[in-house]
This record gives C-alpha cells, sequence and structure tokens, in this order.
C-alpha cells in the first residue's frame, strides 16, 4: 500500500492544521462542528449500537442467574456480534496478484489464453491479431494478416461499419500513433494557405451518398484536410529552409561562399515552386492540396472512429504511399493512367484494341478513379471493402481493379457504339469481384510492368 500524499509532504501539514483551525473559528463553520460532534457521538455510542437488543439482554440475564443457581463460576458475556461485511466475490479471471503463491502457473495461464486456437474461428483470429498484437515472428503475423483480409474480409454491417477496419488500416499502413493534442495543435492554428480551394471542394464530397452524410460533416472534412495542408506545408517549408551545399564552384564562386552568402542565394532566385496553396505547384515539388484529395480523405472519416486516426491515416497514406498523386503536377496519377492503357492491353487485347479505336484512353475516363482509389465509385461499403484489398497487398494495385472494371463491362463496352457515353460513370462497384479478377489478372502481368505499378505513385 502506497503512503498518502499527504504522508509523504510532511511540511504541508502545519498549514493544513492552521487552514483548519481558521475554519473551525470562522463563523460559518457550526454545520461542520455540528456534523463532527454527531460523528463523535456515532463512535462513542457503537457499541450501545451494536449490542443485543433488550429482549436479548433480559434472555441473556436469565441465563445468567440459572448458571449461577448451579456454578460459582463468573459468567461469560458472549461477545458483541460483528458487522456484517459485503464483499464482491472475485471474478473467475486469470488476474494475476503480485507476490502471491501460483504467481508463475497464473502468469502461463494468461499467456496461454491470449495464443490463437489452431481451429478457431477466422473472425475471431483476425480480431485477436488486431486486439493482441503479434505472438511471434512479425512478418508471418502481418502475412497472415493479409492472407484473411483477402480470404475471409472484414466484418462489417450493412453500412459498412467494422469495429476494427480503421486498426487494420492504420496497422497495414504502418501509420504511427498520435496524440489527439497535437491534431488540435494544427486545427487550432486556423486557416491554412490552402483553405479556400479546400472549401471549395468539401461541399460537394460525396453529395449524393447518404450514408457519408449521415455520419460525417462538412465541418470534419475541413478541419482534417486544412490540418494535413498544415503538415504538409511544415514539411515543404523545412525542405525548402534545409541548407545545401553545392558540390562544385561556378561563375559565382567557391561552394563555401555560395553557402555562407545571403546575397549569392538571393541572386540564385527564388525556388521552382511559388504557389502557396500546391495546387499550381509544378514538377517534383510537393503540394499541399490538390482537387480530388477530399475525395480521397473522405472513407478514412468515414471509417474512423475519431478525426485523429483519420488523420494519421489518411496523412501517412498520400506521404507514404501515393506522393505523386498529391504534387501540382499529378505526375503519379498520368503515370498511372498511361498504366492503365498498357495492363487492359496485356489483360484484355481485344477490348483495348476497341477503345483505342474509339480514341478512348484512360485519361479520357479513368482520371477519377486512379486518382481517389476507386472512392468516386459507389456504394462506400464496397469502396471500403476494395480498400481493404489494396491496404494489404498495395494500393498499386488499384491500377488493375481499375481494368477489372471495364473487364467486367466488357460485353456491353463492345456491343455499344459510343463507348464514351458508358464510360462516363463507371456502374456501381462489386469489390469481391473485382478482387477476383484483379488476383486473376495479376498473374499475367509482366515483371517490369509491374514494377511501374508499385513505383508509379512515388
Amino acid at each position: 500500500m502506497t503512503n498518502s500524499p499527504i504522508k509523504q509532504t510532511p511540511h504541508l501539514a502545519p498549514a493544513i492544521a492552521a487552514q483548519s483551525d481558521h475554519q473551525l473559528r470562522s463563523p460559518k463553520s457550526n454545520r461542520g462542528l455540528r456534523k463532527l460532534q454527531s460523528a463523535h457521538q456515532l463512535s462513542s455510542n457503537y457499541a450501545a449500537l451494536n449490542s443485543p437488543s433488550l429482549i436479548s439482554q433480559q434472555r441473556q440475564q436469565q441465563q445468567r442467574n440459572t448458571s449461577s443457581a448451579h456454578s460459582n463460576q463468573a459468567p461469560q458475556i458472549p461477545p458483541l456480534p460483528a458487522l456484517s461485511s459485503h464483499h464482491r466475490t472475485r471474478s473467475n479471471s486469470d488476474a494475476v496478484v503480485p507476490n502471491a503463491p501460483g504467481n508463475a502457473a497464473a502468469t502461463k495461464r494468461a499467456a496461454a489464453s491470449k495464443k490463437i486456437a489452431p481451429n478457431q474461428n477466422p473472425r475471431e483470429e483476425l480480431e485477436g491479431l488486431v486486439r493482441q498484437g503479434p505472438q511471434g515472428d512479425v512478418p508471418a503475423e502481418l502475412s497472415r494478416l493479409r492472407h484473411l483480409v483477402l480470404c475471409e474480409g472484414l466484418y462489417a454491417d450493412s453500412d459498412g461499419m467494422s469495429q476494427i477496419r480503421i486498426y487494420v488500416w492504420l496497422i497495414l499502413l504502418n501509420a504511427p500513433a498520435i496524440s489527439t493534442d497535437s491534431y488540435l495543435d494544427l486545427i487550432r492554428r486556423g486557416a491554412s494557405p490552402a483553405y479556400s480551394k479546400i472549401r471549395n471542394d468539401t461541399f460537394r464530397t460525396l453529395a449524393t451518398n447518404p450514408l457519408f452524410k449521415r455520419r460525417v460533416s462538412e465541418a470534419s472534412l475541413i478541419r482534417l484536410l486544412n490540418a494535413v495542408a498544415w503538415k504538409l506545408h511544415d514539411a515543404k517549408v523545412e525542405k525548402l529552409t534545409e541548407p545545401t551545399m553545392v558540390n562544385a564552384a561556378n561563375e559565382r564562386g567557391s561552394p563555401e561562399l555560395q553557402h555562407a552568402s545571403p546575397i549569392i542565394k538571393h541572386a540564385q532566385g527564388p525556388p521552382t515552386t511559388t504557389a502557396t496553396d500546391g495546387s499550381e505547384a509544378g514538377g517534383t515539388e510537393p503540394g499541399i492540396y490538390v482537387q480530388g484529395m477530399n475525395v480521397l480523405c473522405a472513407p478514412f472519416l468515414y471509417a474512423a472512429r475519431s478525426e485523429a486516426e483519420a488523420f494519421v491515416a489518411f496523412h501517412g497514406f498520400i506521404t507514404k504511399e501515393c506522393p505523386g498523386y498529391v504534387r501540382g503536377a499529378m505526375d503519379g496519377v498520368h503515370r498511372g493512367l498511361a498504366l492503365v492503357d498498357k495492363c487492359l492491353a496485356i489483360v484484355d487485347p481485344k477490348l483495348s484494341s476497341y477503345l483505342q479505336s474509339k480514341h478512348m484512353k484512360a485519361e479520357l475516363y479513368a482520371f477519377a478513379s486512379v486518382l481517389t482509389m476507386c472512392a468516386c465509385t459507389p456504394p462506400l461499403p464496397e469502396v471500403l471493402q476494395l480498400w481493404d484489398f489494396l491496404f494489404a497487398y498495395g494500393p498499386h494495385l488499384n491500377i488493375l481493379c481499375i481494368c477489372a472494371q471495364l473487364v467486367i463491362m466488357r460485353e456491353t463496352l463492345l456491343t455499344s457504339p459510343s463507348p464514351t457515353k458508358l464510360l462516363r460513370s463507371f456502374p456501381p462497384l462489386q469489390a469481391k469481384l473485382i478482387v477476383e479478377i484483379t488476383v486473376s489478372n495479376l498473374r499475367k502481368i509482366p515483371a517490369d510492368i509491374y514494377e511501374e505499378l508499385v513505383h508509379h505513385a512515388e
């Protein structure tokens, strides 16, 4: 048992005593004095309150008189009845009492209870992996988690809500934990340089989806995108302000002089990227917001149980998995569109030739699907199920998922004289069928093309 805070700080005792004395002398302490007197009387009359009743005392007196007539021994006074104490019985758990006998055995039982049974239900096994963490080899456990996501899927209701989906995503994305205060600090900074562009996009984010509108407010979407914009802005500023050394001298002098002189730095001109909102940034410079990030962010907010969870998952996703999608030039998206044409020509040459004959390149019909990882195509529960697969085996497989959607539409497209109208909006997602076709087509992709798939969003 730990000592009380007062015992641990004896120098506070005089102050407390003086404070108590002052309170007793104050005219407002009469009620407190009465309470103290009542408590004193209650403690002094404890024996009387717990003594036997009057009838019991008379019966005991008669028994003592009878016994004194037969014996000269002093009568024995029966003890006072003990107060009945109600204790909650200990639950049948594996809780271990420190320094108690049998502690090692209890610890072994607790550890054994956490192990996954060989014939356990896949759903329980998946939840156990998420809640308890890996019990052995981490890569093997991650491989098992991916396999369960692919074969069994995450349990969800009709609205696509799952208790563990956001945690599975955070594990698969290797997103670090973040405190809520860190997220709130970004919110308190106010409007970011991209705030006006964010406000122009958020009101139309999945505007026709009642599930999303019922669960996620526009204010939450604005806060999260604005916080991510601040985070990307800080990283961009930090990168631009890092001191760089020129390896060779030029017409402006030695590398040391170029590094030390602000005049020469100014003479070299401003950075190639001057846009404050990041949407007009070009080349390899990272932006802080591009159109379409609002739709890409929506499933994270829908699946997460807090904005902080959605923030860390979304920020980790766009900075690690697809940074090329959120640059000002969107070079990763354009590379992905070119790969849609390449992969479709491999998995379905006839359909690819027909679309090419109609001058239907992927950049005309698949831009939104590439940028948003198919989040622009309803229904939302199917999007979440498709994202489970993409996060488990790599978001680069979204290119093959788009090809799979075209394969599903194959007969309709081949018989249509104008496939442009059909491809203006893709049919509703069928996540399970799309994943099956994607896994089947994956065997047809050559190694060099697959390498391009893996690295196209960097």
